[in-house]
């Protein structure tokens, strides 16, 4: 097995950020911690810790060779490593045997998942014939480094290399980073991924221009997502930036949503809903000077680039979000009532 070179000058331990030594089969540290490589891919996922989703789990199982995990149907694309239902793996394993659809197998079927509800009526179909990329509402990368945190199959990835960025992702799920790896290589992009937890990211500090994450975060517990933030403060570059996308408490569809489970605290992997100044207290405390944008109105995940594939009961909604995002731009309090919200922060200083 060969390992690209790119994860030894970048990757460090997670516990203890030390260096890390390739003997051709694992990745292992000075004080003798063993990370697996799957077909080039890292997996450093902390065993010993608490997971924030269950197919973090069952993706370090079948990093260690667990035979008991392995879902033979379709062995290569790591079906029990990705979030989605057992129709759905059904599904995917039909897509790989007959070789149907335009697009990889499992992103036809992770797309159910991509930009809220819109593509819930596409899932496992061959309705999309391309790739849904967003704009990724940064500045022009210019070569600058990003990473992607929560990276699923690589959309926002993608996004950041075509506007000139050398990026990486990270996702705790080894199907959804092989899914990634997959499409970069199909759209002839130069992305490296690897399997790893946003609250340890593996790499060492002072190491990206730029941090994006969407529709992540917002479904950590609020001490693991101000974990998830000085983590991203000490891998970012002094003058670097932090883009990552939170939901609202206030936001009209956010408050429904709360309602509907009765104003409960969340539990596992729902999303938590914070208001907007709470939000500027955790950026600006983890990384520094914080601007919160809206991203969109009335749910999480609208992005204009999807109402190409959207039914149509969804594009009016989707039409009313962009009119309201860009009459934010004039009225910056609109930000309030946004159900989704972009937190831009820019780090200060060396170890923020």
């Amino acid at each position: 097995m060969t390992l690209d070179v790119w994860y030894l000058d970048h990757l460090r331990c997670p516990v203890d950020g030390s260096a890390l030594t390739w003997n051709g089969t694992t990745l292992t540290t000075p004080a003798g911690r063993i990370y697996p490589v799957v077909d080039g891919m890292p997996v450093m996922l902390l065993p010993e810790k608490e997971q924030t989703m269950g197919i973090a789990r069952s993706s370090i199982e079948r990093a260690e060779g667990n035979p008991d995990v392995i879902d033979r149907r379709a062995p290569d694309y790591y079906l029990e490593t990705l979030g989605i239902s057992d129709d759905e793996k059904a599904r995917l394993v039909e897509l790989v045997q007959h070789r149907l659809g335009h697009i990889d197998p499992a992103v036809s079927v992770l797309v159910s998942g991509t930009s809220g509800n819109a593509y819930a009526h596409l899932n496992g179909n061959d309705g999309l014939t391309e790739y849904p990329i967003p704009r990724i509402g940064l500045a022009p990368g210019e070569g600058r480094t990003l990473l992607d945190i929560g990276c699923n199959w690589g959309r926002w990835c993608v996004a950041a290399t075509r506007a000139g960025y050398r990026t990486a992702g990270i996702d705790p799920s080894l199907g959804a980073a092989m899914a990634a790896r997959r499409v970069a290589r199909e759209l002839g992009l130069d992305i490296h991924y690897v399997v790893g937890d946003g609250r340890w990211l593996p790499f060492a500090s002072e190491r990206f221009d730029a941090v994006h994450s969407y529709s992540v975060l917002q479904h950590f517990s609020k001490d693991d997502a101000r974990r998830a933030l000085s983590e991203t403060g000490r891998v970012l570059k002094t003058g670097g930036l932090a883009h990552i996308q939170m939901a609202n408490r206030i936001g009209v569809r956010s408050l429904q949503h709360q309602a509907r489970r009765g104003f409960r605290e969340p539990v596992m992997f729902e999303v938590r809903y914070w208001p907007v100044g709470e939000l500027r207290e955790a950026f600006e405390t983890a990384i520094g000077p914080t601007k919160i944008t809206v991203d969109c109105y009335f749910g999480l995940g609208w992005q204009w680039v999807d109402m190409k594939y959207m039914q149509a009961r969804h594009k009016p909604i989707l039409l009313a979000s962009e009119a309201l995002r860009y009459l934010s731009r004039f009225a910056p309090p609109m930000v309030h009532i946004a159900d989704s919200v972009f937190c831009t922060a820019r780090k200060s200083r060396v170890g923020s």
